[in-house]
């Protein structure tokens, strides 16, 4: 059985990961970092890394782009593996992870959902097959507590797209200001939120007379924490190096 430290344990992402670790008996959180108390955990808390005195095989984070920094710290000094589950990083956070995965293994995506995973293959199959012919969009519907926007699944899906077809598209997210016509050279990328939607994307193929449409609903945010933890029983016995779920999924 491994045992996790849960970063941002008292979240909502948090919740929902010790609902799914109570029901399996593969691992076992044993300590949580939190900005505030968490009544449910029946495990130690901590607010900060540097007060954590608990050893783990493995951290899974859902927590706040500003927590990088002390937890990728922590998991250098004491070579323990991450899930890093939380989105909104910028340019200079994902090159930190990327820098931190040369000393540890560290599992890092968008979306922890296999059905997302698979939605991302199939819009790259299917912008290799549309072409520059089919103008793409994307939408994405998120609840009124998320802070970043776009998520980081639609730049996942966006990026897989823009890496298959054309390295020089752009990515417009606001077209008000765009007094011009839609260029094909250009992924549209749109943000709704709004009241306790889990999470929904579609990804828009607009041609000449047809439209085609890929979607996915999140019902529940228990496939994102059994993602995660699915991500850190695989990545523990890794060496090195960064991970997604493209790894995961080919085991």
């Amino acid at each position: 059985m491994i045992k996790v430290i849960l970063s941002g344990c008292s979240g909502q992402m948090g919740h929902a990961v010790i609902r799914a670790a109570t029901d399996r008996d593969d691992c076992n959180i044993v300590a949580g970092i939190c900005k505030y108390s968490n009544e449910k955990a029946n495990f130690p808390t901590f607010n900060a890394f540097n007060k954590l005195n608990v050893d783990a095989d493995v951290i899974i984070d859902f927590s706040n782009p500003s927590l990088l920094e002390p937890l990728l710290n922590y998991a250098i000094f004491k070579k323990n593996p991450v899930v890093i589950c939380t989105t909104g990083f910028n340019e200079k956070q994902i090159n930190k992870i990327k820098f931190a995965a040369k000393s540890i293994p560290v599992f890092f995506s968008g979306n922890m959902s296999i059905g997302v995973n698979l939605l991302v293959g199939l819009a790259r199959k299917a912008a290799a097959i549309l072409g520059p012919s089919f103008d793409i969009e994307i939408v994405e519907k998120h609840h009124n507590k998320k802070i970043d926007a776009p998520s980081g699944t639609a730049l996942m899906i966006a990026d897989a797209i823009k890496s298959d077809i054309n390295p020089e598209v752009n990515y417009v997210f606001d077209r008000h200001i765009c007094r011009r016509p839609r260029s094909h050279n250009e992924i549209g990328i749109h943000s709704v939120r709004g009241g306790t939607i889990v999470g929904e994307h579609d990804v828009i193929f607009a041609g000449k007379n047809e439209v085609i449409t890929l979607s996915h609903t999140a019902q529940s945010r228990e496939i994102f924490a059994v993602g995660a933890i699915n991500a850190a029983i695989f990545i523990v016995s890794k060496s090195a190096g960064l991970y997604n779920m493209s790894d995961l999924l080919k085991c």
